[in-house]
């Protein structure tokens, strides 16, 4: 019977099996949305983007009473997806020219972005500087002069925030944390770094030190590895005001709030989050007497990983006796790099057998020409054939963002789907578009 697909956890909340027997997502048939743009195929659940969304705005501002929520754009960024956020009341985070350049192509407010990235260039910094971006992150000592002389040269005053590492390192994959002393990414508070840094915002007469920022990984689980972060970092913050009078006005605790890819995972919920964050702000503000801050988050991946699929079309199966049955679609490593990074695993199933049993434990393959280029390893499908419609759940952050032509393989389209209609977002590359750039010897 065509309902709701079994593993709604794992899935858009949209998607169900149809009357065909196929996979749905927001009122759209994956096989034909396949058949229509191609595969590979991101397909996009809106709503479920856009639930996402109000779920963190109605979790924050049942405890906080000055918060903002900033999308942290490196999870999926394109012009349309800056547009559904903007729509939704969100702020954005940007950590390049290009991330920029996507906001700009929405018409995204300059005032409600927030410039992230480790080594950001002069030219990124003047682009952000002309569009009159509201707040950059500062990340290294290198970084300041950098925003002094773009501030200097435009006669303007440019809020910042501090980038610290706060120590802290989370129960998540080492590639993903980002809060650990050794880590790229903001200013230590053991060795006196981040001291250091406060000392020279304060005195800049171009940079006005308003806040701080620490992120301590992705794909978290245990809240409590928060409310470490937060613990340190007033600490931190109480002992600047005391010494080089810093009032600390934007508290942002970072993203990195994990979400659900297979049955095994336990994430915590967006309220359990803020309920967790908000209160770790509140009772260290009180205890260090300082004013309750404006709180700020970056939720990504929570955002728009569970709000995509990515669909394949099955191009071989190929069995070796007593051992696996590999099945080979056509991506890959090329449209999800995640499982070679991070040995990320993922479900599976055939889009157009969703009411066929799965009594298949096989290996989805990708077609590059690399041993690794594995997505996910014995998954139990219905039974496999060439041209079956083979999709992965999940897949809505880092996913296409990652994306690359590795083989000289064309990167995927992104569609939108919701109410029974589908829109391009992101258009299928070409070979043409592959070729494009590259010169002949003879040129």
């Amino acid at each position: 019977m065509p309902g709701h697909v079994t593993h709604t956890l794992i899935y858009p909340p949209s998607a169900r099996h149809n009357e065909a027997g196929h996979l749905e997502i927001g009122g759209c048939d994956v096989v034909a949305l396949a058949a229509e743009h191609g595969t590979p195929l991101f397909i996009y659940d809106e709503a479920a983007l856009r639930s996402q969304c109000r779920a963190y705005l109605e979790a924050f501002a049942a405890h906080a009473e000055r918060f903002v929520v900033v999308y942290a754009s490196k999870a999926f960024a394109c012009r349309a997806m800056c547009e559904l956020v903007h729509e939704e009341g969100l702020s954005l985070d940007v950590a390049s020219g290009g991330e920029l350049a996507a906001a700009r192509a929405a018409g995204f407010p300059p005032a409600d972005i927030y410039f992230h990235g480790n080594n950001k260039s002069v030219e990124e910094i003047e682009a952000a500087f002309d569009y009159g971006i509201g707040h950059f992150v500062v990340d290294s000592f290198d970084e300041i002069p950098r925003l002094e002389a773009a501030a200097a040269a435009r006669g303007r005053r440019q809020p910042v925030l501090l980038r610290v590492t706060p120590g802290v390192r989370p129960t998540t994959h080492s590639f993903v944390q980002t809060g650990q002393v050794d880590s790229k990414f903001g200013f230590g508070l053991a060795e006196g770094q981040a001291t250091e840094a406060v000392r020279r915002l304060q005195a800049s007469d171009r940079l006005e030190l308003v806040g701080v920022h620490a992120h301590i990984g992705s794909q978290i689980f245990e809240l409590d590895s928060y409310e470490s972060e937060i613990a340190t970092l007033f600490t931190a913050v109480a002992g600047w005001r005391h010494t080089l009078g810093f009032e600390c006005r934007l508290f942002n605790i970072g993203g990195g709030l994990g979400i659900r890819y297979t049955l095994d995972d336990q994430p915590s919920s967006i309220a359990e989050f803020a309920a967790v964050a908000v209160g770790a702000v509140r009772s260290q503000a009180e205890r260090h007497g300082l004013e309750m801050p404006t709180v700020l988050v970056e939720p990504g991946r929570s955002i728009a990983g569970k709000a995509a699929v990515t669909a394949y079309t099955v191009g071989t199966v190929k069995v070796i006796p007593g051992v696996r049955t590999y099945v080979a679609v056509d991506g890959g490593m090329s449209d999800n790099l995640r499982p070679m990074l991070y040995d990320s695993r993922y479900e599976a199933m055939l889009a157009n057998k969703a009411e066929t049993p799965a009594t298949d434990l096989v290996t989805v393959a990708g077609k590059h020409c690399e041993s690794g280029d594995i997505l996910v390893r014995d998954v139990r499908i219905a039974p496999p054939q060439p041209g079956d419609i083979l999709v992965t759940p999940g897949t809505g952050a880092y996913g296409y963002v990652l994306a690359n032509n590795y083989n000289g393989q064309p990167r995927p389209a992104v569609v939108m789907a919701a109410g029974g209609r589908s829109r391009v977002v992101i258009a299928r590359e070409t070979w043409g578009d592959v070729l494009r750039l590259q010169r002949s010897l003879a040129d």
